[in-house]
């Protein structure tokens, strides 16, 4: 199976996903810059989630881009990946209607570590169907040290949401500026692998 499908299907889901999340911002009943202010966490909630589904389709795209085939192993994994990012107009909605309340945050966690163990159940379908551990993709990938950093710290941050929230609206803010920082290990390993 080619995978131009599978990057056609996923972009139209992560299109979507950003399309519903927008469209919780619901328009103020007033002409003064006041009546924003009850907007702002519906906001801020929304600029988060928007960068991280961001984050997702880049890295996504890049990860597909240094694939040779796909398996019906790697559809399912990507679909695994889809449903949790389908989570967060939901988990973003609640938080920010609630005003980042503890339980709104854990379940917020909750949907971006299931995103990062389902984007590294694809990560390593797509390794283990394009070569291996010798693969381009597998040296690309490297030790990841982003990837097994991220979910320890959704942990922390699910964990001190009842506790500390402020803590946990740092945590998933640092995981989203770690991932900002460009990644190129997958352009440079692809650059190097093409012939000349």
């Amino acid at each position: 199976m080619h995978k131009t499908r599978l990057e056609a299907f996923s972009d139209g889901v992560l299109a979507i996903i950003l399309t519903i999340m927008v469209l919780e911002l619901k328009v103020p009943h007033g002409d003064n810059l006041a009546a924003l202010r009850p907007l702002l966490p519906v906001f801020l909630s929304y600029v988060l989630s928007f960068v991280y589904v961001g984050i997702y389709w880049n890295n996504h795209h890049h990860l597909l881009s240094s694939a040779r085939q796909i398996s019906g192993g790697v559809l399912w994994a990507n679909l695994h990946l889809l449903f949790w990012l389908s989570l967060t107009p939901f988990a973003t909605g609640w938080m920010g209607e609630n005003h980042f309340a503890p339980a709104t945050l854990a379940v917020y966690g909750g949907v971006l570590l299931g995103s990062a163990i389902a984007y590294f159940v694809l990560q390593n379908c797509l390794i283990a169907v394009n070569g291996g551990p010798a693969s381009p993709l597998a040296h690309a990938v490297g030790h990841d040290w982003k990837g097994k950093l991220s979910p320890v710290l959704y942990l922390v941050g699910i964990v001190s949401s009842f506790w500390l929230p402020w803590l946990a609206g740092a945590a998933y803010v640092g995981v989203a500026l770690l991932w900002l920082v460009p990644d190129p290990r997958i352009e440079r390993t692809l650059a190097r692998e093409k012939p000349e």
